[in-house]
């Protein structure tokens, strides 16, 4: 296994710490805190530099609050400075570890995303169930409480198998234990989405190699495993269960590890995908028409633009694009009209 030894001075550097302002501040300039530390923007990258250079960065706090995207996540958010750190440190450890990731892993990566995952899923059913003349069966698994529950001691050891730099691991060890007692992970960091894979990738490698699991793939915590015999993934699930928590003192969640045959479709990434075609989640149609339904509502009372109204009408289209939808999108089409 190759290791690094070298990493830290190019992370901190303050050539790729202004690289990592560029890009953690793309589409945020208009946010309060973001203009206020653009406003001395050298001088506190190289403040930040120097701190880092001589240990003495402390991360600071978060903000924490509540998002639905359809359900309620709570939102910790660092502040700016931290956030160009978790940048620095997400494009220096980024490239190491994507080499690891085997090819069916689909969250956060570029290339890859939940479309992705729904097509390959798709595509392993067409192939195990012999384009629809065979059997084939689906066992859907997640994670209960992922993020809240990420060991520290775990993921930083995991972590020190490939980083050897000393300095690289404190700033590193120092993100971890940012949040949290030990253990948990905050959804709103960069570095959260990495270390949210590496530590899942652990998992990966346990059931392409130690099982030998043909048809698998993973989204951040939900997995799923394609194959033409029932008994098969029933067997496997007890083997996943103990390895996640022996090894990641993690557990599945006990009311969300589903197997069935792919007949009755299988609710995955956003989609219920059959064989031959995928629809959208029945909670994810009501969703687009009250979410439309409100922006509609702010449009004629002059809140939104014309422009902003159709741009949210055009997002829902785009993911039911990739969906078996042509009822429903004119049905959405036909009930909320274009401002002109």
């Amino acid at each position: 296994m190759k290791t690094y030894v070298d990493l830290f001075e190019r992370m901190i550097s303050p050539e790729n710490l202004f690289l990592a302002w560029d890009e953690f501040q793309c589409g945020k300039t208009g946010k309060r805190d973001v203009q206020y530390f653009e406003w001395n923007l050298e001088e506190n990258i190289f403040k930040l530099h120097r701190e880092l250079k001589d240990r003495a960065y402390k991360h600071g706090p978060y903000k924490g609050f509540y998002i639905r995207d359809p359900k309620q996540r709570h939102i910790h958010k660092a502040t700016v400075k931290d956030r160009i750190v978790h940048h620095a440190v997400f494009s220096a450890l980024a490239p190491i570890f994507e080499e690891t990731f085997i090819s069916t892993s689909f969250s956060c990566r570029v290339g890859y995303g939940t479309h992705k995952g729904v097509n390959v899923l798709q595509r392993m059913i067409v192939e195990v169930s012999k384009n629809g003349t065979g059997p084939c069966f689906i066992l859907k698994c997640d994670v209960q409480k992922f993020f809240d529950s990420v060991n520290h001691e775990i993921l930083f050891s995991i972590i020190k198998k490939r980083i050897q730099d000393k300095d690289a691991l404190w700033l590193v060890k120092t993100i971890i234990e940012s949040y949290g007692d030990g253990k948990g992970m905050p959804i709103g960091n960069l570095t959260s989405q990495l270390f949210a894979n590496i530590y899942m990738n652990e998992l990966d490698q346990f059931m392409k190699h130690n099982l030998r699991t043909a048809n698998y793939l993973r989204y951040t915590d939900d997995v799923a495993v394609v194959a033409d015999n029932r008994r098969e993934l029933e067997k496997l699930l007890p083997a996943v269960s103990n390895f996640l928590e022996t090894h990641l003192a993690l557990k599945l969640h006990p009311n969300k590890s589903i197997l069935h045959s792919v007949c009755q479709g299988m609710d995955f990434l956003g989609y219920v995908v059959f064989q031959q075609y995928r629809l959208v989640r029945s909670k994810t149609k009501h969703r687009m028409f009250r979410k439309l339904g409100e922006r509609e509502n702010e449009y004629h009372s002059g809140l939104v633009t014309a422009k902003r109204f159709w741009q949210s009408l055009q997002s829902y289209l785009g993911v039911l694009s990739h969906a078996n939808t042509h009822k429903l999108r004119e049905s959405l089409l036909n009930e909320f009209w274009t401002p002109s």
